[in-house]
């Protein structure tokens, strides 16, 4: 049986923690910060965790995850 290959995209957006919950990086940080607010900049730092409906996708899409 060959390996299974997972999706490049999604390997490269989540991470899984040690408590298996799937870590990934915060939307619209990246460029065009200058109109958006102190408060939502701040915001944007740290770590998101993926919404349980959106997990058993993104395990679908990471099969050695």
């Amino acid at each position: 049986m060959p390996k299974m290959k997972s999706r490049r995209a999604a390997a490269k957006r989540f991470k899984l923690t040690a408590s298996g919950k799937i870590k990934h990086r915060k939307a619209f940080r990246s460029h065009l910060l200058g109109h958006k607010s102190r408060k939502l900049k701040r915001q944007f730092r740290g770590a998101a965790y993926a919404d349980s409906t959106n997990v058993a996708a993104v395990k679908r899409m990471l099969p050695y995850l």
